[in-house]
């Protein structure tokens, strides 16, 4: 008979397959498992610890996997064996439960060496965790030696262990209260210094509060580049790569209202729940509808905005530790790339500006080539355009998400 939570450590095994062939990002696939076997919270939870955890450290567990078994795996295998590992040397499950369910995870042809391998790790425990004195530290921390050497060049060797330090920690939950909806009795979390109306969640948020409105989860970070747009009421604002609407509410919050407000989308299946969350957040009806911004702007959007917020796709690497596949899906070309996308939407959203409009142009990603330098390159051909000031939010320094914000005016 299988063991209790067999089907949680399958649903791993079969979630972590799946991301390997690039079906989907791990957040999705969590739901998705865990809809189909009708799991716990209990189960999902634990489901999304062990996905989560063997992501986030699956340079290091490939390492403990090659001192424990001396020869090739086949693929499915090797995550049943990452599963394992993962649960002993990462989330300190009892081992009895580890091992026991996720053997029972592999084809009857693999479960002696799944067994076997992952005993020997009950045995070897402190010492497969204490010696690395032999190992680099993006292998320590599980990240790519491209990344971590690029943020070694950027911000230091200290502080780039530091980034990756953090990327391999739970991300912490932050909440913000909403000044356009009744205010709650109590709050479930302590003030965040520094950023007004934001809290960080202790224990759960009852679902009520989100559901009335009251609140809303969102990072600290989302604020500065909607503070460095000042919207007032009265004026007419572009939120240009507005899904799914964390950032659009900002501005209807600052607004009063969504009154005034045009939010757009290059996908048009993230439109109705952009628009949901507006409404249950009191925020009213913003006109929102699907354009992309690589493309030129309609003629009828033309000088209309008093600001505009281009929130462009980007890298995410300051959003790692809660993205956490990011770092193996991102290859260092791709940042080049990107790059050349978020010119093309900062160019185009130029036409829509009235004189003397602003732009803030925001990611979350702490690059250079897709913050800083990408601004100053524009400016560099655009000398009509002045930069008035930028904001940076490091996780090694500020503890917050990674973003950049650039307010940018017409002189």
């Amino acid at each position: 008979m299988p063991a209790k939570n067999f089907h949680v450590r399958q649903a791993a095994v079969s979630a972590l397959r799946a991301w390997a062939k690039g079906h989907d990002y791990a957040e999705t696939l969590i739901d998705r498992h865990a809809q189909r076997r009708k799991l716990s919270s209990a189960d999902r939870g634990l489901l999304q610890a062990i996905l989560f955890g063997v992501l986030r450290h699956r340079r290091m567990i490939d390492h403990w996997i090659g001192i424990l078994r001396d020869g090739k795996l086949d693929p499915e295998t090797r995550d049943i064996l990452r599963v394992g590992l993962c649960q002993l040397l990462i989330l300190g499950l009892p081992d009895h439960a580890a091992v026991n369910e996720t053997v029972e995870a592999g084809k009857a042809s693999v479960r002696s060496l799944i067994n076997a391998v992952l005993r020997r790790a009950t045995l070897s425990k402190k010492r497969l965790l204490d010696d690395t004195d032999d190992l680099t530290p993006p292998v320590i921390h599980s990240h790519p030696d491209w990344l971590y050497n690029r943020w070694r060049q950027a911000f230091g060797t200290r502080n780039a262990i530091s980034l990756m330090e953090w990327d391999n920690l739970p991300a912490v939950t932050y909440f913000r209260v909403n000044p356009l909806a009744p205010a709650p009795e109590s709050l479930p979390g302590k003030p965040v210094e520094g950023a007004p109306g934001f809290y960080q969640l202790e224990g759960s948020l009852p679902t009520s509060l989100l559901a009335s409105g009251s609140v809303y989860i969102q990072d600290p970070a989302t604020r500065h580049s909607v503070e460095l747009l000042d919207p007032k009421p009265g004026e007419r604002i572009l939120d240009a790569c507005a899904a799914p609407g964390g950032k659009a509410f900002l501005i209807a919050a600052a607004m009063g209202s969504a009154d005034g407000l045009v939010c757009t989308d290059s996908n048009e299946k993230r439109l109705p729940r952009l628009e949901e969350n507006l409404e249950r957040l009191h925020a009213g009806k913003a006109a929102i509808s699907v354009h992309d911004w690589t493309k030129p702007a309609p003629p009828e959007w033309h000088g209309s905005f008093d600001g505009i917020l281009l929130d462009v796709p980007c890298s995410n690497t300051g959003v790692i530790r809660r993205r956490v596949d990011v770092r193996w899906r991102l290859q260092a070309p791709d940042i080049e790339k990107i790059a050349v996308t978020q010119r093309k939407i900062l160019e185009n959203a130029l036409a829509c500006l009235k004189p003397g409009g602003r732009i803030v142009y925001s990611t979350c990603s702490i690059e250079r080539d897709e913050n800083l330098g990408l601004v100053e390159a524009f400016l560099a051909d655009h000398p009509e355009f002045t930069l008035v000031a930028t904001r940076e939010a490091l996780p090694f320094r500020d503890h917050t998400d990674g973003a950049f914000a650039a307010r940018i005016e017409r002189k």
